[in-house]
């Protein structure tokens, strides 16, 4: 197949793009690079199955030649990013969507949607399955990430009903892994950097809020399986496996042997209390959960950062 993904150079963007090729698929990888970083794909910029296109998504695309499939990730995902461009992460969840789907119509080509668990907002339903509808606060700074991908899920919908589009929806929850940025405000990165340079680790909080760690490599095997086999529906990709914001940073501390104490910072408006994917929709449909637990992801994770330090 021949498949466009749109946000190529961004942490999950790049993962993408290996394993279609790994798959044997050619890959037309578009970016604007506001996020991404040239150097998740630079091993791939001479690849004979790979077509680089830098362009903004929220701008008209087009794409020479034939399409199978649009894999739209373009989007500021980290709060950093979306909080540093409000306006643009906007655009990308609605103009962008918009472009992509037209383009997807256009070539008669499966399109999938990366949303986020972010659509949930600060649930009042835990776990999250798919059929919730979600406790966001629109007019909040987070509400820019948020919106935009209810939005991007709506009008994924539009397209679904009124143009019979071969359409699919993933629920993407906290992911980490390989090429996240060192500064990019998620909690991952945030304490594995800081206990790397002997830095003191911020808990926003009282770190009693719960998370759900996602390994790269299981959300990238969980995109392509509903990309392959998914409907309509949306469906939540995450692990299920919930841990503290504190837990985690104890983890973190042994696993560098980092003698960093933990400092307590206010929590961020509109941060989740508690986040937890029901899986049950990706284990029947997809015959999906994943295989890697925090421990050893954090392990790769925390390997990876060492060398990017070096």
């Amino acid at each position: 197949m021949r498949i466009l993904v749109t946000g190529a150079a961004g942490f999950l963007g790049s993962h993408l793009c290996d394993r279609l090729i790994a798959l044997g698929h050619s890959v037309v990888g578009m970016d604007n690079l506001i996020t991404g970083n040239p150097k998740n794909v630079a091993h791939l910029t001479r690849h004979p199955a790979v077509t680089w296109i830098e362009q903004d998504v929220s701008r008209f695309i087009a794409v020479d030649g034939p399409l199978d499939g649009v894999l739209h990730f373009a989007s500021p995902a980290s709060p950093v990013d979306y909080l540093k461009f409000p306006i643009q992460t906007l655009k990308v969840g609605a103009l962008g969507t918009h472009n992509a789907l037209g383009l997807a119509k256009a070539k008669r080509a499966r399109f999938l949607l990366a949303s986020t668990s972010e659509v949930y907002g600060d649930p009042q339903e835990h776990p999250q399955s798919e059929a919730y509808w979600g406790h966001v606060n629109p007019i909040g700074p987070r509400g820019v990430y948020d919106e935009a991908k209810r939005f991007a899920e709506a009008l994924t919908m539009a397209y679904h009903r009124s143009h019979g589009l071969d359409t699919r929806i993933v629920r993407i929850f906290n992911t980490y892994g390989p090429r996240m940025r060192p500064h990019d405000g998620r909690v991952v990165s945030n304490l594995i950097v800081q206990a790397l340079r002997g830095e003191p680790l911020t808990v926003y909080g009282d770190g009693s809020q719960t998370r759900s760690f996602c390994y790269v490599d299981d959300l990238i095997q969980g995109v392509v399986l509903a990309f392959e086999r998914a409907g309509w529906d949306p469906v939540n990709l995450g692990n299920p496996g919930e841990f503290t914001v504190r837990e985690l940073a104890d983890l973190v501390l042994g696993l560098t042997g980092s003698s960093s104490r933990v400092v307590f910072q206010p929590l961020p408006v509109d941060d989740p209390k508690q986040r937890r994917p029901d899986i049950s929709r990706a284990k029947r449909v997809l015959g999906w959960e994943p295989t890697v637990n925090l421990e050893d992801g954090l392990r790769r994770t925390i390997a990876y950062f060492r060398e990017l330090a070096a």
